[in-house]
């Protein structure tokens, strides 16, 4: 990396704010080998990431009731009640996003895969997103991580160099994409490492 950082760049769920849908559903399966199959099968990740560049719940929801009618309340409760797969921020990695802000050496940005549809919520809820200069959210943008021409709508939106910038992300997918457009990242496991990682590049002393 030869040029000096200067742009921080954030995913959100995963990595701030602890997002886990199991969360849910460990409320209405009793087994998490029920919770596993059911996330592997019907409400699958490949699904979600649909809504995610911008598909309507109503349109995804229709979609597996068609296709699995016997799993109608699950189904319905992916929406119907998607607050209750949000924890809360994870509070030690709003910490270090708060000493990077607070040195005001940083440019701080937010890349998402979010719906359109619940991200009005979270901007209400957690304070801490408004910390950022600007947030590239996949549902409004109907395109989402980790195709290239989501990555560049934060660059060109907002000048943004990616060989001075880190990217932050705890979805292997996602570091495959920044790795292939040449964006240096990080790949989020827990604070205590993305503050060991930051302190070797010297964004955290």
């Amino acid at each position: 990396m030869s040029n000096r950082i200067d742009t921080v760049i954030f995913d959100l769920g995963g990595v701030l704010i602890d997002w886990n849908p199991k969360y849910l559903y460990r409320k209405i399966f009793k087994t998490e080998d029920e919770v596993d199959w059911f996330l592997n099968n019907v409400c699958t990740s490949e699904w979600n990431d649909q809504q995610d560049a911008g598909r309507s719940f109503e349109e995804a929801t229709k979609e597996l009731l068609t296709k699995h009618p016997e799993f109608e309340e699950p189904i319905t409760a992916w929406y119907g009640r998607w607050q209750e797969t949000i924890r809360g921020p994870i509070t030690e990695t709003v910490d270090i996003l708060r000493t990077i802000k607070d040195s005001k050496k940083y440019r701080l940005y937010a890349l998402t895969n979010w719906s359109a549809e619940t991200f009005p919520w979270a901007l209400e809820t957690f304070e801490f997103l408004h910390w950022f200069e600007g947030i590239v959210v996949s549902g409004i943008e109907k395109s989402r991580k980790p195709f290239p021409e989501f990555f560049q709508i934060l660059f060109d939106r907002y000048s943004v160099d990616p060989s001075s910038s880190i990217f932050i992300d705890d979805n292997i997918k996602n570091i495959e994409g920044a790795n292939d457009i040449g964006l240096p990242n990080i790949h989020f496991h827990n604070p205590q490492q993305l503050k060991a990682n930051l302190k070797e590049l010297g964004v955290l002393t």
